[in-house]
C-alpha cells in the first residue's frame, strides 16, 4: 500500500480541483431560472468556482444568491466586490429579489450577511472577517497591474469560499483563465502554463495548448468553472434570452490624407480628425431617447460635450464619487446623453433602458467594444439596439480589425463552449462525480531518504 504522505503528494498533482464546498444545499430564491439555480447549487458544492456567463444571464442574481446561501450555511459574512458604481446597482438588484445586501465603504460599517463594495475600497476591509468573497466582473483581474492583481489574490487566499463571475473569457486569452484559477487557489498561472501549454512558435509571450493535453485541459477547466453563452449551452431552454436584433452602422468621415498604416499614424489620424468625427456623431444622437457615446481621447470627450447640448461628460478626471453619481444618474434616467470611455463605464452596468450607442473614438480592443455594447444588448432589452461606429477615412483598418477580432472570438468561443458543454452540463446538473481518474495499483516503497526518523 502506498505511503500516506506519497498519496497526499499524488492528490496535489491531480488534474481536477477537489470539492471544497457544501454537501447540503439550502433552498434558493424561487425567482432564479432553472439554469441559474443549478449553477448556484453547483458553485456551492464546489466551494471555490468561476462562472463564465454571457452578459445578461443573471450573474448578479446568482452571485447574491450564492453569497446569501454561504452566509446562511456558515453564519459568516460574505464580501462582494464590484467595479465602480456597480455596488449600488447590486444592492438594488438584491432588493428586487428579497435578498439582504448592504453597500459599505469600510469594515466598521459591515453587518451580518452580504457586504457590497467596489474594488477600489478593498484596502478598507479585513478579509479575515469574511468566510466568502465574490468577484463581480472578475475579468478585471487581467486589467489590474501585477502588484494590484497579486494583492487581490493574496488578500483572498485564506477566505474559504470564493466565487468569480464574468462574461465568457476571450478564447485566446489563457492568462485570464490562469488568473481565475490562481484566485480560486486551483493552480498558479505559471503552473497552468507548465502543465498544459507550450510557447507558440518561439514567442515566449504567446501560449498554445499542447496537443496531447487539450482534453485534460478542458476537463480541468470544468472541475472549477462553468461556461455558457446562452442557457441552451447547458441543455436549458433559451426562452427570454433570445434577444432583439443588434444593428451595426458604420459612418466613415472623409478626411484629406492617406490611410494610416502604423499605430503611430493611426493615433495622429484620430487626433487630426476629431472635429469631423464629433460633428458626424452629434447628428446621430436621437432627439428624445437615451444614448451613450464612447470616446477614446480626452479631446474627443470634451468636444462631444461641447457639441451636444444635453451631453454629460464622465471623465477620468472626475472624483470616484462624481463618477458614481453620473453613472447612477444615467441609469435612473436623470442624464439622457452620457459621454465617456469604455474603460470607465464599460463593465457591470445594466442599461437596458437605452438602445442607442455611438463609438466616436476607437482603438483595437475588441473586448472594450464587446463589453460596452453589452451594457445595452442583454436580457431585459426590448428594443433593437443601434450601434454606430464613426471613423475617419484616414484611420486605416481599425473597423476591419475589430470585425476580424469579433469573428475570431465568435469562432473560438463556440469551440470553447463545444469543448466544455457536455462536461459542464453534467456537472451543473449533478449527474457526474468530480474525481481524479488516477488510481494507483502498483505498490511503492518509500525511499529511506523520504522516511521520517519515526518510521
Amino acid at each position: 500500500m502506498l505511503d500516506t504522505a506519497y498519496q497526499e503528494f499524488l492528490a496535489r498533482k491531480a488534474k481536477v480541483d477537489p470539492l471544497t464546498g457544501f454537501a447540503d444545499i439550502p433552498e434558493l430564491p424561487e425567482q432564479l431560472f432553472p439554469f441559474q439555480r443549478d449553477i448556484v447549487r453547483w458553485a456551492l458544492r464546489r466551494g471555490r468556482s468561476a462562472v463564465f456567463a454571457q452578459t445578461g444571464l443573471g450573474k448578479s442574481f446568482m452571485e447574491l444568491a450564492w453569497g446569501q446561501a454561504v452566509h446562511n450555511l456558515t453564519g459568516g459574512n460574505v464580501l462582494l466586490l464590484t467595479p465602480l458604481a456597480v455596488a449600488g446597482q447590486m444592492v438594488r438588484e438584491a432588493g428586487k429579489f428579497g435578498l439582504a445586501a448592504k453597500q459599505c465603504a469600510h469594515q466598521d460599517e459591515v453587518e451580518p450577511g452580504v457586504t457590497v463594495t467596489n474594488y477600489a475600497k478593498l484596502h478598507h476591509f479585513d478579509l479575515s472577517q469574511f468566510v466568502g468573497v465574490i468577484l463581480d466582473e472578475s475579468s478585471i483581474l487581467k486589467a489590474f497591474d501585477g502588484k494590484t492583481r497579486t494583492l487581490l489574490i493574496d488578500a483572498c487566499a485564506e477566505v474559504p469560499y470564493r466565487l468569480a463571475a464574468t462574461a465568457t473569457p476571450a478564447p485566446n486569452d489563457f492568462t485570464e483563465l490562469g488568473n481565475h484559477a490562481e484566485f480560486l487557489g486551483v493552480m498558479s498561472v505559471t503552473g497552468m502554463q507548465a502543465v498544459f501549454f507550450a510557447h507558440d512558435g518561439g514567442d515566449t509571450s504567446k501560449w498554445r495548448l499542447k496537443g496531447h493535453a487539450e482534453d485534460d485541459f478542458w476537463k480541468w477547466m470544468c472541475s472549477w468553472s462553468v461556461l455558457l453563452r446562452r442557457p441552451s449551452d447547458l441543455g436549458y431552454d433559451d426562452g427570454a434570452y433570445d434577444l432583439p436584433p443588434m444593428v451595426h452602422a458604420e459612418h466613415i468621415v472623409d478626411v484629406e490624407g492617406p490611410a494610416a498604416k502604423t499605430l503611430s499614424e493611426r493615433l495622429t489620424a484620430r487626433r487630426e480628425s476629431i472635429g469631423e468625427r464629433v460633428a458626424k456623431a452629434a447628428t446621430l444622437v436621437p432627439d428624445d431617447k437615451p444614448c451613450v457615446l464612447w470616446c477614446n481621447l480626452n479631446a474627443e470627450s470634451a468636444a462631444l460635450a461641447a457639441a451636444i447640448p444635453d451631453g454629460i461628460e464622465l471623465s477620468g478626471a472626475d472624483s470616484e464619487s462624481e463618477k458614481e453619481r453620473k453613472l447612477l444618474a444615467f441609469s435612473n434616467g436623470e442624464i439622457r446623453v452620457l459621454i465617456t470611455k469604455a474603460k470607465l463605464a464599460g463593465f457591470g452596468m445594466n442599461w437596458q433602458h437605452c438602445a442607442d450607442t455611438i463609438f466616436v473614438g476607437l482603438n483595437d480592443s475588441f473586448e472594450q467594444v464587446y463589453q460596452a455594447v453589452r451594457r445595452f444588448w442583454r436580457f431585459g432589452q426590448t428594443q433593437n439596439v443601434n450601434v454606430h461606429f464613426v471613423a475617419a477615412s484616414t484611420e486605416g483598418a481599425v473597423l476591419d480589425n475589430l470585425k476580424r477580432k469579433e469573428a475570431e472570438a465568435e469562432r473560438m468561443g463556440a469551440a470553447m463552449v463545444a469543448n466544455m458543454a457536455d462536461l459542464s452540463s453534467e456537472l451543473v446538473h449533478g449527474a457526474l462525480r468530480e474525481e481524479d481518474p488516477y488510481t494507483p495499483i502498483v505498490p511503492m516503497d518509500t525511499p529511506y531518504w523520504l522516511q521520517s526518523e519515526e518510521q
